[in-house]
């Protein structure tokens, strides 16, 4: 008899709050759980987590583990297996889900090694089988090229990581009742394998890129440093972020921390502006999840107006500056 019931979150803290995509978990979290008849419950690690946790409930969850450890305030692969896949064997979750960020892409796979679960990474959708109840995962494949739902029929939890606004976040309601319970145990310092010597935090101007609703990115069609100016005053206007494909990268024009794609980031804006880049598919699958992709390329057989909403066939020196003069207008002064 499966004794595995509800959906577990694993929580990520930014600053001392929630994360963005620990509330867009939570939000189909509650989705999935409701669904199921089941309970919504989040794990919370870091000394500070406890205080969080009448927020996590205020957007959908019934139960808060926290696990307030030092150890935990910063991730380290080696703690935060051991407390996440302590508590998977105590709560027997159905599913459990994760961001697909840094942590999560380096936490899931160790959980499902540990606990022998089914794993889907990098999901696009979730959702519950309507006729089997079993956990529906969408992700991309072959290079973002189609689809696939996959369903995990056998093995529990179901694990999934989740592309980061993909989903819309909880909606809070602080008027929610649940239960906050530490979770017991403390981590052994002299298990740890890894140890992080140092965190150095890169200093953004601007938007930063996973966050941005507008990201405007240029690829090597863009010629030259100078040229790369365009692009960066396009993104100033729309009040985005700047994004770049590796070919761009390789040149100097932009950072490697902007870089877009299957070896960068994975972004989900509501815009997605791709000027003079042909679309490769290990780009592509880096911006898959935006609401809206404009494409800008002379070449009206490039390959990356098979995946826009729109397009503009045309010389993005034309283009940009004509585009981005016209925004200058319209903006409210």
């Amino acid at each position: 008899m499966d004794t595995h019931k509800g959906v577990l979150v694993c929580g990520e803290i930014a600053d001392g709050k929630l994360a963005p995509i620990t509330i867009e978990l939570l939000g189909i979290g509650r989705k999935l759980a409701s669904e199921l008849g089941e309970d919504l419950s989040v794990l919370l690690m870091g000394s500070k987590s406890g205080g969080l946790g009448h927020e996590a409930i205020a957007y959908g969850a019934d139960k808060v583990y926290v696990a307030e450890d030092g150890l935990l305030d910063q991730y380290n692969s080696d703690a935060y297996t051991q407390v996440a896949a302590d508590l998977c064997r105590k709560a027997l979750p159905s599913i459990m889900l994760l961001g697909h960020t840094d942590v999560g892409c380096d936490l899931a796979p160790r959980l499902n090694g540990r606990l022998g679960g089914g794993l889907s990474m990098d999901c696009l959708a979730l959702s519950i089988d309507p006729a089997t109840k079993f956990l529906a995962s969408t992700r991309p494949v072959f290079g973002g090229n189609a689809q696939a739902t996959m369903v995990s029929k056998s093995v529990r939890p179901q694990m999934a990581t989740l592309r980061l606004k993909t989903v819309p976040p909880a909606e809070r309601n602080d008027s929610r009742q649940g239960q906050v319970i530490p979770v017991e145990g403390k981590v052994d310092p002299s298990a740890l394998k890894i140890k992080v010597v140092e965190r150095i935090k890169e200093e953004v101007e601007g938007v930063k890129l996973e966050d941005a609703e507008v990201v405007v990115s240029g690829g090597r069609g863009i010629g030259s440093a100078k040229n790369w100016e365009m692009v960066q005053e396009l993104a100033r206007v729309l009040g985005g972020a700047v994004g770049a494909t590796r070919p761009a990268c390789d040149e100097g024009w932009a950072s490697v921390s902007l870089q877009v794609g299957q070896s960068g980031k994975v972004v989900s804006p509501k815009v997605y502006i791709a000027v003079a880049l042909s679309g490769a598919m290990s780009h592509i699958t880096g911006h898959l999840g935006s609401k809206y992709i404009v494409a800008i390329n002379k070449d009206k057989e490039a390959n990356i107006f098979n995946v826009a909403h729109f397009g503009i066939v045309g010389d993005y020196k034309e283009v940009v500056p004509a585009l981005t003069a016209k925004l200058k207008e319209l903006k409210p002064k």
